[in-house]
């Protein structure tokens, strides 16, 4: 007997259409059933500490971004990791390099998860990175942390960055460091000199609630 859907392009299009639509929704599911529960179905009282972003509104869009060197890299190319991304100019002075220290700490206390983590600085002008300043960086204990061990650094036009991430009344993109999710989502954005507690809190959560990235 022949099947009708084999001897019909049309049908045999249409069912592998839902076939793809079925695997995509299957893969998905984990992380949609993880912002369900926490976002949603979630016990009275919990509250999120970071501004919850709607990705929809804020999809990534072309940044044309590239390494210090000039190759082409993408946010995308980095999907399947959860990122944390800030962004300012080349001349990385106190408060970039505060941020830079806080993403380095939120990222190792998150222990056996913080592989999971990536962080990434859009450099959003043409000013050089001073590398040798940022690795002999001391914290207010005096200890030292290279801070651009495991940080992916990429230029990326000012206009389009700022056309992208949403900052809170009266503050600037560059004074809060972003949360994207495996799928390529913005999805959260931490206040201007936040907690680092509650922001550690904060991506525990996610990453616990989270099965995939």
């Amino acid at each position: 007997m022949i099947d009708s859907a084999a001897a019909d392009p049309a049908k045999a299009r249409s069912r592998g259409r839902w076939k793809l639509f079925l695997v995509l929704l299957v893969c998905a599911s984990p992380l949609i059933a993880s912002y369900l529960a926490y976002y949603v179905i979630k016990p009275e009282g919990r509250t999120n500490y970071g501004a919850i972003l709607d990705p929809r509104q804020h999809p990534i869009p072309k940044l044309d971004s590239t390494t210090l060197d000039g190759r082409p890299r993408s946010l995308e190319q980095m999907a399947g990791k959860w990122l944390m991304v800030r962004t300012g100019g080349g001349a990385c002075l106190a408060a970039c390099r505060e941020q830079l220290h806080a993403m380095r700490q939120w990222r190792l206390m998150q222990g056996k998860n913080m592989d999971r983590i990536e962080r990434v600085w859009l450099v959003t002008d043409e000013q050089p990175v001073d590398s040798a300043a940022l690795r002999g960086f001391k914290d207010a204990e005096g200890a030292p942390a290279d801070l651009l061990e495991g940080v992916t650094v990429l230029r990326a036009p000012a206009a389009a960055v700022a056309g992208w991430l949403p900052a809170e009344s009266g503050a600037s993109v560059s004074d809060h460091v972003y949360l994207i999710d495996p799928l390529g989502n913005l999805m959260m954005r931490f206040p201007k000199t936040p907690d680092p507690r509650k922001v550690y809190k904060d991506i525990a959560k996610l990453l616990k609630a989270s099965a995939i990235g």
